[in-house]
């Protein structure tokens, strides 16, 4: 089916949906790991991050972009480029459309489905590897919509679940599960994020939220269990600053033609132990890629055979 989304998705390779059944279990925070560590992983990688959270927006926050404006061109929206003149991590977020941060979203259904797709066929995303977006929680319009404009292009979709050790939440991420498996959305995997706090004085665990629920849920659903990510006090500094990192103004960051020099927000990531810890979790998600990549190759030539 040719459409405008088809037609703006048709240059990005794959397409990786960030859901959790409840808020407040990290996953703009995941989301936000999964763009850096795939931008990373790769000195040519091109990667987007587009935050369909209508409501509570936090991406570009999270990036060190926020109160950037968004600027229209002859081919479309123009993303806001997280890494500065390298250009390789685009951003889009309802956040860049507010005149005051502190200002509320109050949109009924049609307006949220108009603003998603506005945001899949009118950005100007180009040739992207990979695009991560995050979801609001639940399984509600924003996910309903996403899947609708996204559904010519199926076969690049794939999705993570973040969760919580609680119960609570883990009643919730099988819902989550149960809406990808109703929809065929194919699952890379799970996260168990906030799986105990790190002392950062002495090192010691403390299971705040108790432990290893995510991991055994991703078993008895027969999930690929990415991960666990304890509670990093780097992290949620770095991540919770309202620019970049050690008070360098973008503008000057921009000005800087060395990628590790110009992208400090993936310096000080780079440096924080959530990093080392997630280096794990994408080789599992790029193995996955590599499966469902395989599967579907194989579903479709043996559809033309």
């Amino acid at each position: 089916m040719d459409t405008p989304v088809a037609r703006r998705c048709s240059s990005i390779k794959r397409i990786i949906i960030v859901l959790s059944g409840k808020g407040g279990v990290g996953k703009s925070s995941v989301s936000t790991q999964l763009a850096l560590s795939l931008y990373g992983s790769s000195p040519s990688a091109r990667v987007g991050i587009l935050d369909v959270d209508l409501t509570g927006p936090s991406i570009p926050r999270m990036l060190g972009i926020d109160g950037h404006p968004v600027h229209q061109s002859s081919d479309g929206w123009v993303p806001v480029f997280a890494d500065g003149t390298e250009a390789r991590m685009a951003c889009m977020s309802v956040g860049f459309l507010l005149k005051k941060k502190g200002d509320s979203v109050v949109w009924r259904g049609p307006k949220k489905n108009g603003m998603i797709r506005q945001f899949l066929s009118d950005v100007r995303w180009g040739e992207l590897d990979y695009l991560v977006i995050d979801t609001p929680p639940g399984t509600s319009d924003e996910h309903l919509s996403l899947l609708e404009h996204l559904a010519p292009v199926h076969s690049k979709l794939s999705a993570v679940i973040v969760t919580t050790p609680q119960a609570v939440a883990l009643t919730d991420a099988m819902k989550c599960l149960s809406f990808a498996r109703a929809v065929n959305l194919p699952i890379l995997g799970l996260i168990e994020n906030m799986s105990g706090y790190v002392c950062p004085c002495c090192g010691e665990v403390s299971n705040v939220f108790s432990t290893g629920g995510g991991e055994a849920m991703a078993q008895r659903e027969g999930l690929t269990f990415l991960g666990s990510l304890p509670v990093d006090t780097e992290l949620v500094t770095l991540l919770d600053a309202s620019s970049n990192p050690d008070g360098v103004e973008t503008s000057e960051l921009n000005s800087i033609d060395d990628v590790s020099s110009s992208f400090k927000l993936l310096r000080s990531y780079q440096a924080t132990p959530s990093s080392k810890l997630f280096a794990d979790i994408l080789t599992k998600v790029l193995s996955s890629l590599g499966r469902i990549s395989q599967a579907g190759n194989e579903t479709s030539n043996g559809q033309a055979s």
